[in-house]
């Protein structure tokens, strides 16, 4: 998700928030708890990176309200199991009104479990490989403030990142789609300078550890 923030939302504990979270309880629980706050779960990663595939065209909350029933269709996003999909699976998927019925991105989603696999093989871990295009903190905005984040819909390191996948045979990894990654997972740190929870996440990517295997 590529949120825009025109103000800042002041939620009922009066906290200052990034004004996209307003919409919903589960948008606001989602950012308050997940967005922008470092992640090293190889399942987790590959969990982003499909629903953020699934989210092309859609809203986020629409995706967040169906994630759990991705969980069980998908079982945990453990893309060694994903990979071992078949066909039937793939037909299994697209009657499970739980989820986003689109067969492209379903099939997508075994295809890409295959290369994740593989990537695990290479590299040691799907975790070490993604924290590579980090971006250098040199280049991130001075201040984040609301106008900026508008503006940052993807970057040298998104790009970089989504041609390195398509390079290997992923699909549904665009670099807008991959910026999207890199601000949930928290490659970046796009919270608002004047919301509450910036300096929490800020203070948890110092003390993260990257992965290097």
């Amino acid at each position: 998700m590529s949120p825009s923030a025109e103000k800042v939302l002041t939620g009922l504990d009066e906290k200052p928030r990034c004004s996209w979270c307003g919409s919903s309880p589960e948008l606001a629980v989602y950012h308050d708890l997940e967005w922008g706050r470092p992640v090293t779960e190889d399942h987790r990663l590959f969990e982003k990176l499909c629903l953020e595939g699934f989210q092309s065209g859609l809203s986020w909350l629409t995706i967040l309200r169906k994630r759990e029933a991705f969980r069980r269709a998908f079982v945990g996003f453990d893309f060694e199991r994903v990979a071992r999909f078949t066909q039937k699976d793939v037909e299994r998927l697209l009657g499970d009104a739980g989820i986003i019925r689109h067969r492209g991105k379903i099939e997508s989603t075994v295809h890409n479990a295959r290369l994740a696999c593989e990537l695990v093989d290479e590299v040691g871990s799907l975790a070490a490989f993604l924290w590579r295009f980090e971006p250098d903190p040199g280049t991130r905005p001075a201040r984040m403030t609301p106008e900026v984040l508008k503006t940052l819909t993807m970057s040298a390191e998104s790009k970089a990142l989504s041609k390195e996948l398509k390079a290997r045979g992923w699909t549904f990894v665009g670099p807008t789609t991959m910026y999207a990654f890199m601000q949930s997972m928290g490659l970046v740190n796009d919270h608002v300078e004047t919301c509450a929870f910036r300096v929490s996440v800020e203070a948890a990517r110092r003390e993260f550890r990257r992965p290097l295997r």
